[in-house]
């Protein structure tokens, strides 16, 4: 390999959106091997679902500022999902709830994050609306 080859692959970055999506790909991987966990391995249970909201809370704070490019309801209802993560996260730890909603709310982002090739395979999926989820909470 050629040092300009080397350079130009070095100086590669990735997208922030493409980022994102892989993030999204790791936690509900994550997410999805703790769901069957039982009661007696909650350390591990509990990690996974700290993550998760620390990512939430990561995405809130962005969308919190100003400089933030979304528009504001967009913004707004990231913030609300966030809230809404943290809220049920507890009731998962403390209470023993079902994990899926927090899968299918990180499922439908990443299927929003994905490329536009990927998103009209999934057209036709029947993933369940985050918002539909928060309002519930």
């Amino acid at each position: 390999m050629s040092l300009t080859a080397y350079q130009q692959t070095s100086v590669r970055v990735e997208d922030p959106r493409d980022t994102e999506y892989r993030l999204f790909g790791m936690v509900i991987r994550a997410l999805t091997e703790v769901k069957d966990y039982d009661r007696s391995n909650l350390g591990a249970l509990s990690s996974v679902i700290d993550w998760n909201k620390r990512i939430w809370a990561a995405l809130a704070q962005d969308c919190a500022d100003d400089r933030n490019g979304h528009n504001d309801s967009l913004r707004a209802g990231i913030i609300s999902l966030a809230l809404f993560v943290e809220r049920y996260s507890t009731q998962v730890i403390r209470d023993g709830a079902d994990i899926d909603p927090l899968i299918d709310i990180n499922r439908t982002v990443m299927q929003g994050l994905a490329p536009a090739s990927s998103q009209s395979a999934q057209s036709g999926s029947t993933a369940t609306q985050p918002a539909a989820m928060a309002a519930q909470a």
